[in-house]
């Protein structure tokens, strides 16, 4: 297992020209944190084609914690998400078209994955450096939980050697104030998911 962490982020969805989860990666890839390589992977925001390339990613990239991004508009804050559920209901189609109506994630599948991440100590870690953050209980339904999911299960297969989770992100400003929606400047997200990652590191005691 190599000294890296994998950050995902999806693609713009829902009619939006950007997707914040996706402008992040560009200010976080090659950083080294607590000893630990920045590496990323775009994502996009289909059902079937998501899980495909964060696994890929991982695979290629060996990384010791895989946090993915997504967009979460209307939010004032960073949501660190606890738990995925197995329920595909999708208010919007994803950006293959596809929108499921109460189907499950996996058949057959348990009901809920959770975050391996240190969920409390990386808000904790946000709030101290002034960037609003709190722990989510629902990561929703759509793509972002989807793949929270599937990551999750893909990660106890493997023995869960690797830590894992989901972090929703407001609007970008540019949006909000377009939107009328409350939103964080871009560099105020990256400042929080980097003090986010340096607590995850330091809990686990490095590698």
């Amino acid at each position: 297992m190599q000294n890296k962490i994998l950050i995902s982020g999806f693609d713009p969805f829902g009619g939006e020209p950007i997707n914040p989860a996706c402008e992040l990666l560009r200010l976080m890839s090659g950083k080294h944190l607590e000893g630990y390589r920045i590496v990323t992977q775009e994502i996009p925001t289909a059902r079937f084609r998501a899980i495909e390339i964060l696994c890929s990613a991982i695979t290629r990239e060996d990384p010791a914690m895989i946090i993915a991004l997504g967009q979460s508009g209307g939010c004032h804050e960073i949501a660190v998400e606890r738990v995925a559920i197995n329920v595909d209901d999708y208010r919007i189609p994803d950006n293959d078209g596809n929108q499921p109506v109460d189907e499950p994630v996996v058949e057959g599948g348990p009901a809920a994955y959770w975050s391996t991440l240190p969920i409390r100590s990386m808000v904790r870690a946000m709030r101290e450096v002034e960037v609003p953050a709190y722990v989510s209980n629902s990561a929703g339904t759509f793509v972002c939980n989807h793949l929270f999911y599937r990551l999750m299960r893909f990660l106890e297969e493997e023995g869960n050697v690797r830590r894992g989770g989901f972090i929703h992100v407001p609007y970008m400003m540019e949006q909000a104030v377009r939107l009328r929606q409350p939103g964080l400047p871009l560099e105020t997200m990256a400042r929080g998911l980097e003090a986010a990652i340096r607590a995850a590191a330091a809990v686990w005691g490095g590698h």
